[in-house]
């Protein structure tokens, strides 16, 4: 094999690599990327927060978005055990911008007009390539042997290997660096109907959080456009498969449906129009984001719970961050670790924020008493369930939520 040379590999075409890979053509790199499937491709991870604004912005994918057909998306709403449905949570009354206006997406098509997008950008995009291996001189990261489904394998050299592969994760394997949170061992299960009940005018198209009976655990309400809306119940892992009959996903995804009272008038009428599906033990992340020549984004370096629905915003922002640290390198001459882990510290720092509010939620922290107790801090509550959790101020919650924890006599926090 005569190996070819380019600036950056990218491995996986999902919104992190796509991300990546159009920011750093867009600088003049030489970007091949290679996705194992063809997309369309179903994924799940459908509902968008306000701030994957602005990497859509940055790819040039937002003006796509605005003339596209996926559900808009202007608040979220909670419903209790009892079925008691909140007031809606309007995003532009906390940050009147147009930014607060977001989408609920089919992440087949979402996916597909973010990698095309890549395309129109420069990116050569090979689908049904299969990376065999990452490549390697000592601990650094020199290229990728692909094989592609329509001919012989190669190797392809480059300066940086960006895994974003997802839950592949090609190099947190081949390192051991994954660690999976001790706090957060949910799964999901859920499907899919035609007809479910919607709210009327700009509700339509609101991500409604529903809490089963006793919460052991609640479900997504997530409209989609074609009719159709993604339901599905997140719990313990242990309590929703374990000493359970786990071939029949359809009698267990009925069993939470009744012990949700907000669930079942909305479906009640509706037809289920896909399989029962199920993702088990999610939240994981990488003990670092790069190393030598080579750097992790999006699912390939970790995976949070979905519970305010910040997959797309962290798959976004980390193709974007490294994407900056990657021009560095290569404008710099210094592809080291050192320089490729330059933008972790501040993108965790978001991601733990992130963490901090799911984990409150499962432990049982009143939202309500915390705002009613200290009310200047309901806005910085709001920036993390909007996505604008990369900046200090965030971190004022944290004390009086400590207190808080301490008079509802909850353990403390376990931070990872």
């Amino acid at each position: 094999m005569t190996p070819s040379e380019v600036d950056v590999v990218v491995i996986g075409g999902g919104p992190s690599g796509a991300t990546c890979s159009t920011l750093l053509a867009k600088q003049g790199f030489r970007v091949e990327l290679f996705e194992r499937e063809h997309f369309p491709r179903f994924h799940i991870g459908e509902s968008m927060i306000p701030d994957t604004y602005h990497g859509l912005k940055r790819t040039g994918l937002l003006d796509k978005m605005k003339g596209s057909h996926f559900v808009k998306k202007y608040s979220v709403q909670f419903v209790n055990q009892r079925g008691k449905l909140s007031e809606p949570f309007y995003f532009n009354e906390h940050k009147p911008h147009e930014s607060s206006q977001t989408w609920q997406v089919r992440r087949s098509e979402f996916d597909k007009l973010n990698l095309d997008n890549a395309r129109d950008n420069g990116v050569k995009v090979h689908e049904g390539a299969r990376i065999l291996e990452v490549l390697f001189e000592g601990t650094r990261a020199v290229g990728v042997r692909v094989k592609p489904e329509d001919g012989p394998e190669r190797e392809v050299r480059s300066k940086v290997v960006v895994d974003a592969s997802g839950q592949s994760t090609l190099i947190i394997d081949r390192f051991g660096l994954r660690e999976w949170d001790p706090a957060l061992k949910k799964a999901a299960l859920w499907t899919y109907w035609k007809g479910a009940f919607r709210d009327p005018g700009k509700d339509e198209g609101a991500t409604i959080v529903i809490q089963t009976e006793g919460k052991k655990g609640w479900f997504w309400y997530i409209p989609l456009h074609d009719d159709i809306v993604s339901v599905g119940v997140v719990a313990d892992h242990d309590y929703l498969f374990k000493n359970r009959d786990t071939k029949d996903l359809e009698a267990l995804y009925f069993e939470e449906v009744a012990k949700a009272p907000g669930v079942q008038p909305r479906i009640a009428n509706a037809q289920r129009c896909d399989i029962f599906r199920v993702q088990k033990e999610y939240s994981y992340r990488a003990t670092q984001a790069a190393g030598d020549g080579w750097c992790l984004v999006g699912d390939a370096f970790g995976f949070l719970d979905p519970l305010y629905s910040s997959g797309l915003l962290l798959a976004l922002t980390s193709g974007t961050m490294a994407a900056d640290c990657i021009t560095e390198a290569l404008r710099t001459g210094d592809t080291s670790a050192a320089q490729l882990r330059k933008w972790e510290p501040a993108y965790l720092q978001g991601m733990n924020r992130i963490r901090r509010l799911v984990c409150e939620f499962y432990d049982g922290l009143s939202f309500g008493r915390f705002v009613k107790k200290h009310p200047h801090l309901k806005g910085l509550v709001t920036d993390v369930l909007i996505g604008d959790v990369f900046k200090d101020d965030v971190d004022q919650l944290w004390p009086p939520m400590d207190e808080l924890r301490a008079e509802q006599n909850l353990p403390a926090y376990a931070a990872v």
